[in-house]
């Protein structure tokens, strides 16, 4: 074995005086690198693209997301590409369709026309891949799982003359539980190719594919000296649990231009909140794994276009999203170790420009909060909720901006003629305040706010506001007069329904809004979704009313409820000819535990 150069550099480190023209890229790839606005390359750059361009070992690149990692390949790819040949020459994998979008739309940007590049994921059109693969591609990007239908199964995809093997993000590949599958991919590929393994960290499952796989090899280690970029602001709110929805809603309320990510853990908390931020009039759309591929792909886009300002994600559908110019990243759930909290936040404050991290944090996330601050030695700031005061005089300021900038920039007002006979009716003060009673309501009055208080975390919290709420809910529970209801709907995903059409459906039926929202499931020919006390009734009734025989809405029914176990606790209900059963897992644990079909 040849010897092994290992470096080890600095990330904010690099040398700005180099250039990509002194990597040994063609005119031709500098042409394309310009079009871009890229002016000097990064550490993983200029230290992967010279190794790949001219020596002829393999290499393991260890450096964090973002780092500008599919250049550093792709660019030096590119340039050995043989455009003429009619064989699969390079071969990269990636965990997720997202990332294998990621990649393969960064590498096209670089490329000409005669570069044929063909993705391979799942939930994609099957025949448009086998199509896209008689076209004899020179790169392919897929995932796991899709690559190997297409290599044993199908047999649709050969790769005996490749000479690249990419592995990018092999530590998220192994976690997802990729090992075998990548394992068996390697054994299709020809024995003399040049293997590039990419990862932001180097767990033992990692370092077992490199001793068994790659022999000779380079190594180039992006140290960094710090977690989180000190362009991002970091701040948190420590709030109930209960209240960390109207305490978004405040934080939102008070940005003119807010342009952000909220995270969440579950893909049940995304449709949650997302569809509770819809019924406030906010531009709002989410995307987790359940979520069909080409509409996470039509999200992200309007997304990246500002058609929509709010984007509601958990961390395995967002991971790879790179969205330039956001104003704030907000963890509405703390994720569950410090690196996901620094891939989160590490999406804003890309572009130099100084943007927030906002964090809610209850008491139950207090020890994870100073795991966090130990690992990115930095503490994070304590904020007080903006007041409802500043909320009203905020909005009511950005009304009137707003109205200004209106009158500034339109030409032609079609209302007119119909506002000056309004002025008729009345002094024109009370004439506009009644318009704007009419349209905002509550809106700009304190009552339209729940009161919100600061979870401390001290040994007396337990006699708090959440600790009494809690108590106070259960007694409900026990007395039969539940907070909130459990209601069925007669619709699914069968009649194309999502949480937020779910919720403009059942608002559009009963002709009113429905603020308080939790726990929304759509099945494929019906849905649940959990009602406060009140609206319940009023939506129940609404329904009946509209058809007493067979009510589209109907009052999920309890099973077993008498019971001392908390896993008994669930809901049966029997509509039209079926019988299914419907039941709690773990609901002991709370209201957020998710639910579950069984047969009964």
């Amino acid at each position: 074995m040849s010897e092994t150069l290992e470096k080890k550099i600095d990330a904010e480190g690099t040398d700005l005086k180099i250039t990509f023209a002194d990597l040994g890229l063609s005119e031709k790839m500098l042409k394309a690198i310009k079009a871009k606005w890229y002016e000097h390359p990064s550490a993983i750059q200029a230290s992967v693209i010279p190794l790949l361009l001219n020596g002829n070992k393999d290499i393991i690149g260890q450096a964090q997301t973002g780092t500008g990692k599919t250049a550093a390949f792709g660019l030096p790819i590119l340039e050995r590409l043989d455009t003429n040949s009619r064989d699969i020459q390079t071969l990269i994998l990636a965990p997720t369709r997202e990332l294998a979008i990621q990649v393969a739309t960064e590498i096209k940007s670089f490329a000409d026309s005669s570069v044929k590049i063909q993705l391979l994921y799942g939930g994609q059109n099957i025949r448009d891949e086998l199509l896209g693969l008689k076209n004899n591609p020179q790169i392919v990007v897929g995932t796991p799982g899709r690559v190997i239908d297409h290599l044993s199964k199908r047999k649709t995809l050969k790769i005996e003359n490749l000479k690249y093997f990419i592995l990018d993000e092999a530590d998220e590949m192994l976690n997802i539980g990729f090992k075998e599958e990548i394992e068996e991919i390697i054994q299709f590929t020809p024995k003399e190719k040049k293997v590039l393994l990419f990862s932001a960290t180097m767990p033992k499952g990692i370092q077992d594919i490199v001793h068994k796989y790659i022999k000779d090899h380079d190594k180039v280690s992006i140290e960094r000296k710090e977690l989180t970029n000190s362009n991002i602001e970091q701040k948190c709110y420590k709030v109930n649990e209960r209240d960390k929805f109207e305490a978004l809603c405040r934080v939102i309320e008070v940005e003119f231009d807010f342009y952000g990510i909220l995270f969440c853990k579950t893909k049940a908390d995304v449709d949650e909140v997302a569809a509770k931020l819809m019924t406030r009039g906010y531009k709002v759309e989410w995307i987790h794994g359940d979520i069909e591929q080409k509409m996470r792909e039509k999200t992200l886009s309007r997304f990246k276009n500002w058609a929509i300002k709010i984007l509601v994600a958990t961390d395995v559908a967002a991971r790879w999203i790179d969205v330039n110019n956001l104003t704030h990243v907000i963890n509405y759930s703390l994720p569950d170790n410090p690196e996901t909290y620094t891939h989160r936040i590490g999406r804003t404050g890309r572009a130099g420009n100084k943007w927030e991290a906002i964090s809610f944090v209850s008491r139950k996330d207090s020890r994870t909060l100073s795991w966090i601050e130990r690992t990115i030695k930095s503490k994070i700031n304590i904020d007080k909720l903006p007041e409802v005061s500043h909320v009203i005089e905020f909005k009511k300021k950005r009304l009137i901006d707003n109205t200004r900038e209106l009158l500034l920039n339109s030409e032609d007002l079609h209302y007119v003629d119909l506002a000056k006979d309004l002025l008729e009716l009345w002094d024109a003060a009370e004439v506009l305040a009644a318009i704007l009673k009419e349209w905002y309501g509550n809106e700009f009055s304190s009552t339209h706010y729940n009161e919100l208080r600061e979870d401390n975390f001290t040994s007396d919290s337990r006699d708090s506001r959440d600790s009494r709420d809690r108590g106070d809910r259960w007694e409900r529970w026990v007395s039969g007069v539940p907070w909130e209801r459990r209601l069925f709907v007669a619709k699914g995903k069968l009649d194309w329904f999502t949480p937020g059409s779910l919720i403009q459906f059942l608002e559009k039926e009963v002709d009113a809004k429905l603020w308080d929202i939790w726990n929304i499931d759509i099945m494929r020919e019906f849905s649940f979704i959990n009602l406060k006390d009140e609206d319940a009734d009023f939506v129940l009734r609404k329904f009946k009313d509209a058809n007493p025989r067979k009510p589209v809405v109907v009052e999920a029914k309890q099973k077993d409820w008498g019971s001392s176990s908390g896993g008994s606790r669930g809901w049966f209900r029997s509509w039209g000819s079926r019988s299914s059963g419907w039941f709690r897992s773990g609901s002991s644990r709370g209201w957020n535990s998710g639910w579950y079909k069984g047969k009964r």
